[in-house]
């Protein structure tokens, strides 16, 4: 019996550490940063828009972990720079709004926005 209560705890341990990392991503800020500053510039140019459904979960994550953007031109995690959301933030409200939002958190909730809007997920989202 001794031997199962260190087991346990560890499962606990590591349940609750991944309910608090889940728990840490803001997909709110996610969605309102990639609709606003991802989609817009894809509009823009002329890739067009993008959209969460557009992915599964998984080619999302790929997507993000291999950090190539424009067919390896520059890297995903740039957009998230605030460098660059200084650069666009006179006409970007969500830039000027997330200015100050640490560059992994930022990151992060819209990672996480992507993998709930997957088009495998359980709530695949358009930013039509």
């Amino acid at each position: 019996m001794k031997s199962f209560k260190p087991l346990a705890s560890a499962l606990l341990l590591a349940i609750a550490a991944v309910s608090f990392t889940a728990q840490a991503a803001d997909t709110k800020r996610g969605r309102v940063y990639f609709r606003m500053v991802c989609t817009v510039c894809h509009m823009e140019k002329p890739v067009g828009a993008i959209s969460p459904n557009s992915k599964t979960k998984a080619e999302w994550m790929s997507y993000l972990q291999a950090d190539k953007h424009a067919k390896g031109k520059d890297a995903v995690k740039g957009y998230f720079s605030k460098e660059y959301r200084a650069s666009i933030k006179a006409k970007n409200q969500a830039a000027a709004k997330y200015a100050e939002i640490p560059e992994a958190e930022l990151f992060e909730d819209v990672r996480a926005f992507l993998a709930m809007g997957a088009k495998d997920s359980d709530t695949p989202t358009s930013c039509d």
